[in-house]
């Protein structure tokens, strides 16, 4: 069984909650095929990751620790991105405003933003001297096209293969986008946000995907939740409700308070 989670919310959905509950509930190894996490908001993952000479964030950290077997983040996250405030109305390489793109971290390899202000804990601890560098959204097209489509289409094949050993995979997206690789396809969808899941059916949200088309941002070209939820009717829908700190921390507990989500969930999937 194939699962994706995506965010009906751009920011705080609770994608990553509803995940590891869900992998605590099925026994599953989920993955985030992209991530990223902001060097002055999110410090303290940060400087944890960095001073281990790593780049990961908090989000592929809690999927390792709730999935079943032995998992470093790198393992669930092949792309992770790092970003830090940009003051001012420039948009920057990617085309985000009040913040810029740093630095990306594709499978081992790394990519520098040559206008970006690299912070001197990961300049001293990554590998970056021989990293290339980009300074055009061209140029980071052409290393896209090098580095990281050729990572999502072998990552899409890892996905497919734990399935066969598995038996059940959790694939959480990031943002609002809605699918965060290609080439893979899905049972079910859940896309959750405070308050509430809305579960659909994997063929159809895919195909409403397609319909949707996509829109730049980020330098990508990618289709936003939003968009795809006006083109597809839920299955059903499940409440979720809010959950304290300690709970959102512990898989189990997370797997206790959404039974009936999760029910609702595997119910669509296996229809």
């Amino acid at each position: 069984m194939r699962l994706l989670v995506a965010g009906g919310d751009r920011v705080d959905a609770g994608k990553t909650t509803f995940t590891t509950g869900l992998l605590d509930r099925l026994d599953a190894v989920g993955f985030k095929p992209r991530a990223g996490n902001d060097y002055w908001f999110d410090h303290d993952d940060y400087l944890r990751a960095v001073e281990e000479g790593r780049l990961y964030g908090k989000d592929a950290k809690r999927l390792a620790e709730a999935s079943a077997g032995e998992f470093a983040p790198e393992d669930l996250n092949p792309v992770h991105r790092l970003w830090r405030p940009s003051p001012g109305p420039d948009t920057g390489l990617v085309g985000q405003s009040h913040r810029e793109f740093v630095l990306d971290r594709v499978g081992e390899s790394f990519v520098v933003n040559a206008h970006a202000d690299v912070p001197e804990e990961a300049r001293e601890n990554l590998p970056l001297s021989d990293a290339p560098t980009v300074s055009t959204v061209g140029q980071l097209n052409e290393v896209t096209q090098k580095l990281h489509l050729p990572m999502f289409e072998g990552f899409a094949d890892r996905i497919r293969a734990t399935e066969e050993e598995a038996g059940t995979v959790v694939v959480e997206s990031y943002g609002d986008v809605a699918v965060p690789i290609r080439g893979v396809a899905f049972d079910a969808v859940a896309v959750v946000e405070p308050g509430r899941t809305r579960v659909y059916d994997g063929d159809r949200f895919l195909k409403a995907c397609e319909v949707a088309g996509g829109s730049a941002r980020e330098g990508e070209l990618e289709v936003h939740t939003p968009d795809v939820t006006e083109l597809a009717d839920p299955k059903t829908t499940a409440p979720l409700s809010a959950l304290p700190d300690a709970d959102r921390k512990n898989p189990a507990a997370v797997a206790r308070e959404y039974a009936d989500a999760y029910d609702e969930l595997v119910a669509v999937a296996e229809r």
